[in-house]
């Protein structure tokens, strides 16, 4: 087996999948940006907004990442009845949850606005895209059942489908039909469904003779039931403190005197996630190898899947140094281009801080691939475990050092928040013997 092609294999359509979705925000961005009057206004309330809905769709996020190790390992024993069982255990969370925030949408709403210190804007955009809901959460055990079938194309062109939709219907109904901030939440509520659709289509187009009948007495068995739970929980845990880190870096920016570091700071998070996105595609990839090769007892392959991804993960971080460096003014002009005068704050503001979006890649890329380790091991005590820890320190960080250098203390914590994550990954399973050893005995 070629190890760098399998892993491209999986991590290229990863990233093509992974890249729609910063392209997504930034467009989003863009749109709010060229809305008409104060550009800094509204794209810091959508800042806000989209903040919120983060919180939601990371706290969601355990239905991809524990279908994907759960259901890559099952693959990798080639037990396909536990596949099928996997997608149907998965399917039926999602909906009943996405379900239960729809009920829910005008107490979380308010809750959300007013602890985010939002504005009519902000509700305006949250209530439209809060539809979007149940399908984004379907979509996540749609998309991490895929990866974990050793299958990347399929969420690609899922991913393409919404995105493109999501973007040409945000632009129509902003622009076109006047509907403002709340016609790109409209977009989302589109582009979700219509992607739903195609999971479900593809999924009984190409897995039909692969897939066994649902034995619903299995999907329920309480053995497979509590593993898929134990997972997911410490998942579940470990967002909260994403979600945690992410929020208050939007809320930390909102409250500080200079208003400007809202959209600043919002705008370059947007040049850390495009990168994440596409370091995450050899996490994914990662995911996907490493659960199959513990499941079929295959512990050569699995160093050299570990070794190849994350030489892959290191480029990448170099390349967007590389780019940062050079092109951060050309890329930071193009969420304002309408706006020259807003252009010229965002960009002298900017490059106080560029220094810390420069370094991040180089910190965070092997953490995102231990995340991906971890989740295909279905070691997610250890993600949960040091993911607590990391968070504490990035609060420590920032409080103690905010009243002395201001909003550098937000981006330092950040950076030694990433950092950390992925050191104590690999401290606490013995510099990744313990993950090697489970393909001798489990």
């Amino acid at each position: 087996m070629k190890m760098n092609r399998e892993i491209l294999r999986l991590a290229l359509p990863n990233i093509v999948s992974n890249i729609t979705v910063p392209v997504m925000g930034i467009a989003s961005t863009m749109i709010a940006g060229n809305l008409g009057g104060d550009a800094t206004q509204a794209i810091g309330s959508l800042a806000v907004g989209v903040s919120i809905f983060n919180f939601i769709y990371w706290n969601c996020s355990f239905l991809r990442m524990g279908t994907s190790g759960l259901t890559a390992q099952a693959y990798g024993a080639g037990n396909m009845h536990e596949c099928t069982n996997m997608l149907a255990r998965t399917l039926l969370v999602a909906a009943s949850l996405g379900a239960l925030i729809l009920l829910l949408q005008y107490p979380l709403g308010k809750a959300a606005i007013w602890a985010m210190h939002g504005d009519a804007m902000v509700a305006e955009y949250f209530y439209a895209r809060i539809w979007a809901v149940p399908a984004g959460i379907i979509l996540f055990g749609f998309n991490g059942w895929f990866i974990g079938m050793q299958n990347a194309r399929i969420p690609m062109y899922i991913a393409i489908l919404q995105n493109v939709v999501h973007v040409g219907c945000a632009w129509f109904f902003a622009f076109r039909c006047r509907m403002g901030i709340a016609g790109i939440g409209y977009g989302s509520v589109v582009a979700q469904y219509l992607g739903v659709a195609l999971a479900a289509t593809l999924v009984f187009s190409h897995y039909r003779r692969y897939i066994t009948r649902i034995d619903w007495s299995a999907v329920f068995d309480l053995r497979p039931i509590r593993r898929f739970l134990t997972v997911n929980r410490d998942i579940i845990v470990r967002t909260l403190c994403i979600v945690a880190v992410y929020t208050f870096f939007t809320a930390a920016s909102s409250r500080m005197e200079d208003k400007t570091l809202l959209a600043v700071n919002t705008i370059l998070l947007q040049l850390f996630t495009l990168f994440s996105y596409m370091t995450d595609g050899f996490a994914q990839a990662a995911e996907a190898l490493v659960g199959r090769f513990i499941g079929a007892r295959d512990g050569d392959a699995l160093r050299r899947c570990i070794r190849n991804a994350a030489i892959w993960s290191l480029a990448v971080a170099a390349a967007f140094v590389g780019i940062y460096v050079i092109w951060w003014r050309d890329l930071l002009q193009l969420f304002t281009l309408n706006n020259p005068a807003s252009s010229a704050q965002i960009i002298e503001t900017a490059g106080r801080y560029i220094g810390w979006i420069i370094a991040i890649p180089l910190a965070s890329s092997l953490p995102f691939l231990m995340d991906g380790i971890m989740v295909g091991a279905t070691r997610t005590r250890i993600m949960r475990n040091s993911m607590i820890l990391s968070t504490a320190v990035y609060f420590a960080i920032f409080f103690a050092f905010s009243p002395l250098v201001g909003n550098n203390a937000l981006w330092c914590a950040f950076l030694l928040y990433m950092l950390l994550r992925g050191v104590l990954q690999y401290l606490m399973t013995h510099r990744l013997h313990d993950i090697y050893r489970q393909t001798e005995t489990e």
